[in-house]
């Protein structure tokens, strides 16, 4: 999801392991993992665990590694496995179980794996396509506001997504067009969306930060696309990162294409430390970084409780009625709707 910085020491690729080191734990994520400083440094004095962090690329890039990597895993615990690729992580066993401390304020609807305590909700999140407002105020267009409207003549050329096979929100893009159109029609959408000129990219930071007009790196880099898929908390990020900051956020967000998703951390089969990790794990869902961590990565707290920041509710509140789609039926279809697409999108 979209974040900041990382606030801790990354590894150098065995997260310490090598020296048998057990006073580390080692966290993989995906690159838009962040953390205040002082959090992390919260509990490293009170567990007596130093954090490592690996950043991996992308979701997708990162579950994939971490599957492949599973049985000599690169760290202790993983974080950013979200609903759309959960099934593939439990399928292929890469988390061992591990009831958190603290789960029973997880708010019920976020809740997976309940039976065997895989995983442990850390964030929620809307996927959804954002616009660059001046670039519509300038032309006098009004902003898509649904994925029907994505197909108009007047966004031809206008949006860059990810790919749906390396990216998680790419992958939660399509997944929302399934769920909206059904089995039979997401197909025949995508081929209209397609005609349309969407750009497809690899991942989320090359498509908001580079080709994405409306962001501040977007603008830096020369990026041409006015519409972009990213997440309803990314406005929130566009005011809280500009200096000064402006008054209201110069990005939107199309409200009616909206996928919820759910991230997840996990105790790594195999993981060198799981004492540090199941401690770790324990601290994902505490208040301190429930709180800490929407203004870091920019996603909302799973934890009944949990405070959430001004910002969001001004300029980056949760869609009232996003798109969602049971993890079974992800299950079932996921890889053949993605090889599907993958074939009518990308050849």
């Amino acid at each position: 999801m979209a974040g900041g910085l990382a606030a801790c020491g990354s590894s150098d690729g065995d997260g310490g392991k090598a020296s048998g080191d057990t006073r580390t734990v080692t966290l993989v994520s995906h690159d838009s993992w962040a953390a205040s400083e002082d959090v992390i440094a919260e509990f490293e004095k009170s567990s007596g665990y130093q954090v490592e962090v690996l950043e991996d690329g992308d979701a997708g890039q990162a579950v994939n590694k971490a599957i492949l990597t599973k049985d000599n895993p690169q760290g202790d615990v993983f974080f950013g496995v979200d609903n759309t690729l959960l099934s593939r992580a439990l399928d292929n066993g890469l988390f061992q179980p591990y009831e958190a401390k603290g789960s029973d304020l997880i708010l019920r609807e976020y809740r997976a794996d309940q039976d065997r305590n895989r995983v442990t909700p850390v964030d929620t999140g809307d996927i959804c396509v954002n616009y660059d407002k001046a670039y519509f105020s300038e032309r006098k267009l009004t902003p898509p506001d649904s994925l029907d409207d994505l197909i108009k003549p007047e966004y031809k050329n206008l949006l860059v997504t990810e790919n749906a096979s390396t990216s998680s929100p790419g992958l939660g893009f399509l997944l929302g067009t399934a769920a909206q159109y059904g089995d039979e029609g997401w197909p025949d959408y995508w081929k209209k969306l397609r005609a349309n000129g969407v750009k497809v990219v690899d991942g989320w930071e090359q498509a908001y930060n580079e080709e994405f007009s409306g962001s501040a790196g977007g603008k830096q880099a020369g990026g041409d696309r006015p519409l972009v898929v990213s997440y309803a908390s990314s406005p929130p990020a566009e005011v809280i990162y500009a200096d000064p900051q402006p008054d209201t956020a110069p990005t939107g967000v199309a409200t009616g294409t909206c996928f919820r998703q759910v991230e997840y951390a996990g105790l790594l089969s195999n993981a060198a430390n799981p004492e540090g990790g199941k401690a770790l794990i324990d601290f994902l869902i505490s208040k301190r970084f429930q709180e800490d961590m929407p203004l870091n990565m920019f996603v909302y707290p799973v934890v009944e409780g949990a405070q959430i920041p001004q910002a969001f509710e001004d300029h980056g509140p949760q869609a009232e009625d996003p798109q969602t789609m049971d993890p079974a039926e992800i299950a079932e279809h996921r890889d053949e709707w993605v090889k599907s697409w993958t074939s009518l999108v990308l050849k």
